[in-house]
Formats: C-alpha cells, sequence, structure tokens
C-alpha cells in the first residue's frame, strides 16, 4: 500500500475493481448520478461492491440525493462510506450521517481563496473533505472534469479531518500536487481513463505508483 491513500472514481467494471485492488489503491467510488458517463445502476454497484476484496473501501458518490435515493443505495450495496458531491448543506452533511451510520465525505468545489472557507464549515460534519476543483459555470457534471486548481492555495493548511485532493489529478502531475499542498489522499476519475467512463488499468497502476 501507497503512503498516500489513492482512491479510483468512477469504477464500472469487474475489471476496473480487480485493477483497483492490484495497483494498492484504498478507496473504490461507484458513481449514482444519471448524467455521468460512469454513472451505475443499484444492480451494478452491487456486483462490484461484493467483489471487492476486504481493505478496499466501497464509496457511493452521490449528487444532491434524496433520502429515498439513499436509502435504495444504502440497502443495495455493501459500502464503507457516502461522498456527497452536490449542493448538500452542512445541515443535511450532519442528517445523511446521522440517518446511515456511515462516514460522510462532502465535496467542496474551490477556484479561488474565497472557497475555502467552506472547508472549515463542512469539517465540522463531515468526517473527510475532498477538496476539488469547481466546475466551471453550466458543467454539467459537479466532478470528473479533468480540471485542476491553484494547489498552492491548499499549502501549509489543515482542517480538523481527514482530507483528500481532487480534480484534474494525473500520473504525470500528482506527486507534484501532492509536494505542494501537503495531501495525504488523492482522488482520480478521468485521469485514469482512456475515454470518458472507461478505466485503463495500465493508469490505474501508474497513478498509484506515482502517488508514491
Amino acid at each position: 500500500m501507497a503512503d498516500i491513500r489513492v482512491k479510483i472514481c468512477g469504477l464500472r467494471t469487474l475489471a476496473d475493481v480487480a485493477a483497483v485492488a492490484s495497483a494498492g489503491a484504498a478507496y473504490a467510488g461507484f458513481v449514482f448520478f444519471p448524467k455521468s458517463p460512469r454513472h451505475l445502476t443499484l444492480a451494478q454497484a452491487q456486483v462490484l461492491a461484493l467483489a471487492a476484496p476486504i481493505g478496499l473501501a466501497k464509496v457511493a458518490l452521490t449528487v444532491d440525493a434524496d433520502d429515498a435515493a439513499l436509502d435504495a443505495i444504502v440497502e443495495a450495496v455493501p459500502l464503507d462510506m457516502l461522498q456527497l458531491h452536490g449542493h448538500e448543506s452542512p445541515e443535511r452533511v450532519a442528517a445523511v450521517r446521522a440517518r446511515y451510520g456511515l462516514p460522510v465525505m462532502k465535496a467542496v468545489g474551490v477556484a479561488d481563496e474565497g472557497d475555502l472557507a467552506a472547508l472549515l464549515d463542512y469539517s465540522v460534519v463531515a468526517d473527510q473533505i475532498l477538496v476539488d476543483a469547481k466546475p466551471p459555470k453550466g458543467a454539467a457534471l459537479p466532478g470528473g472534469n479533468g480540471l485542476a486548481f491553484d494547489w498552492r492555495l491548499l499549502a501549509g493548511r489543515r482542517w480538523i479531518r481527514p482530507w483528500m485532493l481532487a480534480g484534474g489529478l494525473t500520473a504525470a502531475n500528482v506527486a507534484e500536487a501532492v509536494r505542494l499542498t501537503g495531501a495525504r489522499q488523492v482522488d482520480v476519475s478521468s485521469g485514469v481513463e482512456s475515454a470518458p467512463g472507461v478505466k485503463d488499468a495500465g493508469r490505474i497502476a501508474d497513478f498509484v505508483r506515482a502517488a508514491g
């Protein structure tokens, strides 16, 4: 296992799960968002989650999901964590955490220094924070757009919860991103794909290796 904990998000096939486990990643992300090319049905996600080896944390990514949608996901898919990647308020994050008894990771989009205050607000109620690049206006997806932000904004900053860096990471730049931010966890989706929603086992292995 690498010193830097890696999350590979947007897995869609059994081969994806096998590649992520083989590479030594710490987290496997499953997307429940119909607009995404990485979206899974409950049945698909259940098969993948059951195939994940012990020790590989299974994370469900949702976007502004209501209780009914989350109930269905949690009932059908064996999970270790919920990732809220929409406009959920701190109050909503706290409610989800209380309702399901699962650790909750809240994604927060960052474009400039003014966005950093939200990280503190959410760190009070979430178990982990995902610091992602803020999507451009009008973007169909809240994440997985292959965009980065100025990593120097995070230099020397720490929060009370564990946090994960995301946004435009690839095998070519992840080591520099870790150096500039001090991140101990990183998340990647489009950066290990050969086409939108199509994971590449070689790129997954290269990314985990490069992350250190």
